[in-house]
């Protein structure tokens, strides 16, 4: 590949994993920045080389930019990929790759800094005519959040402007709410991000959460690989996925995933990107609700749908060679589902359970993947995110896509840690969520309540 012969992966875990194995079938090489915690992990193991970055705090080792591009140069990489998470979405990675000559597998740095900014974006989005759930712009005083929220009306979800994934976000339903929960976000926001700016929107109540997928180029093309559906959701972060929405109609399929072409197209995006939307359920309209400029966790079931393998895609991109497939290509071929499969105790209040894994039997089968970077015997660090595995299920339709993550989560033995596979058992279980009547709510609401 032009360009590109070993690629540096500043990540761990799963998707450390995903990014080895798509290079593996490019035939490029691969080094591994670790911690000191991830020394003997998998993905350390599969790599052809792993460098240590610093001690198990991310600050002192995965999110320091200088050590990764000095790393990276000094293994001969040609290029670096950011998975997701830690400075994936972080524009100075990709400007400092680009500065020491290496190719970033992701977007351009303006392309991060603009989507990743959630009001400049919402105004990308407001010049193309795209739908805005209503809200504001930045609210800098309780004052004006006040009457910002007068005007959308009760509820309201306040949001950090540079960031997501839940931190900063605060629902207020009334106005008795607002003066805590406005301090409360500006806090979050300012620890996550060191950015407390805070704009809101008027909360939908009946609402689904869909992302479209979609690829462009350097030469201008781009396309789109449909929708997925990420409405079951805890705390704003994603538990259950699927591909396609059970929800979306053609027409409306149509509709959506237009506008987030139009964006990509805009902006000139380059590389994988994912363009989310709320899902007004009781209306039937959507409205744009961000841009992520990453691999997303959930891309296996887009690939399930459609056979694209998105991180090769990704590669290929950074390389400079165009896509090698058109709009009319990609059709969508049966269902696909995932479930995130965690190191909690969901009856303990998703209370963390870091340790060693005793067991470790993932299942298998016909339309069965699991992407996951454990094994018998590996220790679950407590320093990081607690996702152990993505149980990804295609089938024909939904029903026998279903019935094929039901059994593969009854089979798949996990001992010496506690984990949500049971949980994640009674979620596909219930009625509600094999009828498709759920909203992002919903878990908390039924479930969790």
């Amino acid at each position: 590949m032009q360009g590109i012969r070993r690629v540096f992966i500043a990540n761990r875990g799963e998707i450390a994993v995903r990014i080895i194995k798509a290079c593996r079938e490019m035939g490029l090489g691969t080094v591994l920045g670790v911690s000191t915690a991830d020394r003997d992990s998998l993905p350390a193991r599969l790599a052809e080389r792993s460098v240590c970055l610093g001690p198990h705090q991310p600050a002192a080792s995965y999110l320091r930019v200088g050590t990764l591009i000095t790393a990276a140069r000094c293994t001969g990489c040609d290029a670096l990929h950011p998975g997701y998470g830690f400075l994936a979405e972080q524009p100075e990675l990709a400007r400092a790759c680009r500065d020491n000559g290496l190719r970033f597998i992701g977007p351009k740095p303006g392309h991060i800094a603009a989507m990743g900014d959630k009001l400049l974006a919402r105004r990308t989005a407001r010049e193309l005519g795209i739908p805005l759930i209503p809200g504001s712009d930045i609210v800098q005083e309780i004052a004006e959040a006040q009457a910002a929220a007068e005007s959308a009306g009760f509820p309201v979800l306040l949001k950090a402007a540079g960031g997501g994934g839940g931190k900063g976000m605060k629902i207020v339903r009334g106005r008795a709410q607002l003066t805590t929960m406005f301090n409360e976000a500006k806090a979050e926001a300012r620890a996550a991000f060191n950015d407390d700016r805070l704009y809101l929107e008027k909360v939908i109540e009946n609402a689904r959460h869909i992302e479209v997928q979609i690829l462009a180029d350097s030469q201008g093309n781009a396309l789109h690989l449909f929708e997925r559906d990420c409405s079951v959701q805890r705390r704003y972060q994603k538990v259950i996925e699927e591909a396609p929405s059970p929800v979306v109609s053609p027409e409306l399929r149509a509709g959506i995933c237009e506008a987030a072409l139009s964006i990509a197209r805009h902006i000139g995006y380059e590389s994988a990107g994912t363009v989310e939307f709320v899902l007004d359920q009781d209306e039937q309209k959507f409205y744009f609700l961000e841009m992520n400029t990453r691999i997303q966790v959930e891309h296996p079931v887009t690939e399930a749908v459609t056979g694209v393998d998105l991180v090769q895609q990704q590669i290929r991109i950074a390389a400079g060679e165009p896509l090698a497939i058109r709009q009319e290509d990609i059709a969508l071929s049966g269902h696909a589902l995932e479930c995130r499969v965690t190191a909690e105790l969901a009856t303990d209040g998703f209370r963390p359970s870091p340790g060693r894994i005793s067991q470790w039997a993932a299942p298998q089968g016909e339309g069965t993947r699991v992407d996951t970077h454990c094994f018998q015997g590996y220790l679950v660090p407590p320093f990081y995110d607690s996702l152990l595995a993505k149980v990804i299920t295609w089938g024909p339709d939904r029903a026998q896509a279903l019935g094929r993550m039901t059994r593969a989560l009854d089979n798949f033995q996990v001992r010496g840690i506690d984990t949500t596979v049971a949980f994640l058992g009674s979620v596909l279980g219930h009625a509600d969520f094999a009828g498709g009547r759920i909203n992002t709510r919903w878990l908390e609401n039924i479930m969790l309540s």
